[in-house]
């Protein structure tokens, strides 16, 4: 084996504290020097380097015996029992600064000496915008205000999330302050953890992992923070971020039983853009994303994961062949269909933040694909009114399951501008499909806009691969931070039976012109996906149509307003959606942050066994995100408008 040592001065009174002899902490004893925590393994199991460095026994020992005290060395040690069910206490509330049980400074600090000194005490973004954090600069705070809702940026912050709104809005530039929160500008961590790890070894997880167990901190876990549901934050959390796993590695022919072809193995910080490129790279294509800063095996393969390439070959999850993952004990282990299977399973569409920190997936790779996209962008105004736009729409609807059936996908938008309605086509992708036959399948839809009159001038465009096609037709997303939607699953027999297409259409219909906006998807799951023994929701296996509908408001709104449109979501309008589609569920991952019945929405017949799991694996809870497996046994003691959950808040158990 081989050592990675990372000397580090410790003083005595530190020492003194390791080894539980407070007395020792007065005398002269100067310094000693520990090791970070970690040590290299054998590479036995094809993993990445990072995975090889890891907490051993071995480590720990040597912690012991350079003068580590059992109660200290306790706190960052795996549990010897990784899945023994144990009796879990009640109504006891995570750790939070000033409580009896947070870490004094010297443990933080001895923390980031066993971690190699990637410890980061959170800063806000927008701290430079206020003189109180020391660092205040007029022009960096112009450059902020100017780029917020920039994602690229935001992303590469340890804490910064797109769900600011969930975490209490508690450092925004001053021009962006929520007044409709009755927030001041000033800048305070409020719900953004108080410490982030920024991970680059399988033992920093190992640690993170420990001590937030024997401490009982809420551990936070985060990538991008391209999450609309507040799960990469949280008050007085400690966070592993996991951005800057990037490592790699392709297969041209990967065996298990029951696959035999190419395959990527990829890092927990990957993302979809960096994936589609070493794709094209290997002249394959990767079931993934449609945004380009999403991270590809966190929250969104390990919650389903749906795809431009969705109605050829199904869903992201359906194509992970191996996961490595630190569970809550602590330990570093494989899932896979021969190991640990009950983990594979669940991860493979249960949701993530839950059930361990997945450091890599092995996921199956296609030929390439030559694809074709289209986009293109209408205003209603002059001649084409209203109407005409609805009947466009209506025209659509009729098409959507053959459409569908050929394999092909859509991501559109419906929005309010002033009075009138605009709508672009982000993207409809047609995959193993030349421009002539892409045309000549689009041809009977387009004949009827042009006999409604819609002023029409698509960019069609044909690739000989799909991630050039990916990059050329998808757009970056910005980040809106003022939002909140709601969402359902329009499944096959809601659209093929024409009395209730008509129903889903004004249902759709009726909600936009009571004030919503609207992101719709035209998908299916191919035929066979049914059979496939995951954890992906099954509404997703009959799903026609996926509908979002969100709201947007101006910081500067009244709070009675934007309360008022919060509530309508969940309430009054996507219940109508519900009442159509008894039975059927939602996307979790872009979905109501207060949906009702939320484990029906999810993950419909599968929850019973998705929280056995979780139970077995997590017996003391020391993993939660809100709206994931097993967080219906907590509770957040704030919210936010009275209705929101607040991450700037207490958890605790109900």
């Amino acid at each position: 084996m081989t050592r990675v040592w990372t000397h580090l001065a410790v003083s005595a009174p530190v020492l003194a504290l390791l080894s539980g002899n407070l007395i020792g902490a007065a005398t002269a004893l100067s310094e000693l020097k520990i090791d970070a925590a970690v040590e290299q393994v054998p590479n036995n199991n094809d993993l990445f380097d990072f995975e090889t460095l890891q907490l051993t026994g071995d480590v720990l020992t040597e912690l012991k015996s350079a003068g580590v005290g059992n109660e200290v060395l306790s706190l960052f040690s795996p549990k010897t029992n990784p899945v023994k069910r144990q009796a879990v206490p009640k109504a006891v509330c995570k750790t939070y600064p000033g409580d009896a049980n947070w870490p004094s400074d010297t443990i933080w600090r001895l923390f980031d000496v066993l971690l190699g000194g990637t410890l980061i005490k959170t800063v806000p973004e927008a701290s430079p915008c206020y003189p109180e954090w020391g660092q205040y600069s007029a022009e960096k705070c112009q450059s902020l205000t100017a780029s917020w809702n920039n994602s690229t940026l935001r992303i590469a912050h340890p804490v910064q999330i797109r769900s600011i709104l969930f975490q209490g809005m508690t450092c925004m530039p001053p021009n962006y302050t929520a007044s409709f929160l009755g927030n001041t500008p000033s800048c305070s961590i409020g719900g953004f953890p108080e410490y982030s790890v920024n991970v680059s070894s399988v033992a920093q997880i190992q640690l993170a992992v420990n001590i937030a167990r024997e401490l009982n901190l809420r551990l936070v876990i985060k990538n991008t923070g391209h999450d609309f549901g507040a799960k990469s934050t949280g008050k007085g959390g400690l966070n592993v971020w996991t951005h800057y796993l990037k490592d790699y590695k392709f297969y041209p022919s990967y065996k298990t039983e029951g696959y035999s072809g190419p395959a990527f193995k990829l890092g927990a910080g990957v993302q979809v853009f960096e994936a589609n490129e070493w794709a094209k790279q290997h002249n394959v294509t990767l079931v993934g994303g449609e945004g380009k800063s999403v991270g590809f095996i966190g929250g969104y393969i390990q919650g389903g994961g749906h795809s431009p390439l969705t109605s050829k070959y199904g869903m992201a999850a359906d194509h992970v062949l191996s996961i490595q993952l630190v569970t809550a004990s602590g330990r570093f282990v494989t899932a896979d269909a021969e190991t640990n299977p009950d983990l594979f399973w669940a991860l493979r569409g249960g949701g993530a933040g839950t059930y361990g920190i997945v450091t890599s997936m092995v996921v199956k790779a296609y030929p390439q694909l030559k694809t074709t996209t289209m986009t293109y962008n209408i205003t209603t105004g002059g001649n084409f009114t209203h109407d005409k736009f609805w009947a466009m729409q209506r025209a659509y609807l009729d098409e959507f399951e053959r459409l569908a059936d050929l394999g092909y996908y859509s991501y559109y938008r419906i929005r309010h501008l002033g009075g009138e309605i605009t709508h672009d086509m982000t993207s409809m992708v047609a995959p193993n499909t030349s421009e002539t036959e892409f045309r000549a399948a689009m041809a009977p839809l387009f004949k009827k806009w042009a006999d409604i009159g819609v002023p029409f001038n698509p960019v069609i465009r044909e690739s000989d691969n799909y991630s050039d096609a990916w990059l050329a037709a998808f757009p970056h997303e910005v980040w809106t931070w003022a939002m909140r939607q709601a969402s359902r699953f329009m499944p096959r027999e809601n659209i093929a039976d024409l009395d209730k297409r008509k129903q889903t259409f004004d249902a759709v219909k009726g909600v936009f012109d009571e004030g919503a906006n609207m992101i719709l998807f035209n998908m299916r799951n191919p035929p066979g996906s049914e059979l496939i023994d995951n954890a992906v929701n099954p509404a997703w296996r009959k799903v026609l149509m996926f509908a979002i509908m969100f709201v947007t408001w101006n910081v500067t709104d009244s709070p009675e307003y934007v309360t008022q449109l919060s509530r309508n979501l969940t309430y009054e309008w996507n219940p109508r959606w519900k009442k159509l589609t008894p039975g059927s569920g939602t996307y979790n991952s872009e979905s109501d942050y207060i949906e009702p019945e939320w484990q029906q929405s999810f993950h419909g017949s599968k929850y019973p066994r998705l929280l056995e799991i979780k139970k077995k694996w997590d017996p003391e809870g020391v993993f939660y995100a809100t709206n994931a497996i097993g967080s219906e046994e907590w509770v957040l003691g704030e919210t936010i408008m009275g209705h929101l959950p607040s991450q700037n808040s207490r958890l605790c158990r109900k």
